[in-house]
């Protein structure tokens, strides 16, 4: 077989907070077989652990907790070093007056979840009640807070119905002084260990998609923005914002970010010290005619 007709399976958050890579993936011809697959985080975490998928942008949390089946990818990860702007708590009350009330959280990632609940069990010190759903079943639920992610945490922003609003990189930074990574990209030890050239090229293209669509992002930010939709300069403040690398500080706050949730009984104590697989720079980010 041609080392480049193997099939690789690739999970891709479908948020805005993805575009400066996804755009530009999209963009470009890759092998028919390399196959991306669109979801939201949750999703592609059941899918990731399932192996229905071989590499990809998956929470944090899930690498967390089966750090046995995966390789963190070094240089790529969705992070913010401060305010985030599309992960926050929404609440009707101040933060520290939610003891006994109910918050209603996203489904769509475990990672922000366990973020959450660190801010407030940890940082304000109260213990709500939570209960999980959609953000349309917040008031029907009598939730006085939701945490709300992605393309939702960035409609509920824009619309100003809730008086007190936390974005919780921003709580996060303030706390510990560290950056926080809300995804990685994990890939699934076997895959790594039976096609590593393969994953080296997909690493390198995704890589490379990133550097360029950093360097194109007004442009994604004109194609991006309509999605919400937003104005083209607040999603250009909002993606120049997140930080889509993996450097010492990074993976200082993703051990931070363990170290807590294995007093939760939210992470294995497996999951430090961190596997990274590195970014071999001799590969060529598509692949060789």
């Amino acid at each position: 077989m041609n080392r480049n007709d193997a099939t690789v399976r690739i999970g891709m958050v479908a948020y805005i907070n993805t575009a400066p890579i996804h755009t530009i993936w999209r963009e470009r011809h890759y092998p028919a077989e390399w196959q991306m697959i669109e979801d939201h985080p949750a999703a592609l975490n059941e899918q990731l652990a399932a192996g229905d998928i071989d590499l990809g942008f998956c929470s944090s949390h899930e690498y967390g907790i089966r750090p046995d089946r995966y390789r963190i990818l070094g240089d790529l990860s969705i992070s913010a070093n401060g305010p985030v702007g599309s992960v926050f708590l929404f609440s009707r009350v101040k933060p520290e007056k939610l003891a006994g009330e109910t918050v209603l959280l996203s489904a769509q990632s475990k990672t922000s979840v366990c973020l959450v609940r660190i801010v407030l069990e940890k940082f304000y010190r109260v213990q709500p009640v939570y209960c999980c759903g959609e953000v349309a079943s917040a008031r029907q639920l009598g939730a006085k807070g939701i945490l709300a992610i992605g393309d939702d945490a960035l409609r509920l922003k824009l619309e100003g119905s809730y008086q007190y609003c936390v974005d919780l990189g921003e709580a996060w930074q303030q706390e510990t002084g560290l950056p926080f990574v809300f995804a990685v990209c994990a890939v699934r030890d076997e895959f790594c260990r039976t096609q590593p050239e393969l994953v080296a090229r997909v690493h390198r293209a995704l890589v490379d998609c990133r550097d360029e669509g950093l360097r194109q992002l007004d442009r994604i930010c004109r194609l991006a923005a309509p999605r919400i939709p937003m104005e083209v300069d607040s999603c250009h403040s909002y993606l120049q914002a997140i930080h889509y690398d993996l450097d010492e500080a990074k993976q200082r706050a993703l051990a931070t970010f363990y170290r807590a949730l294995v007093d939760f009984g939210e992470a294995s104590e497996a999951a430090l010290p961190l596997k990274i697989h590195p970014l071999h720079h001799d590969i060529r980010g598509a692949f060789d005619e």
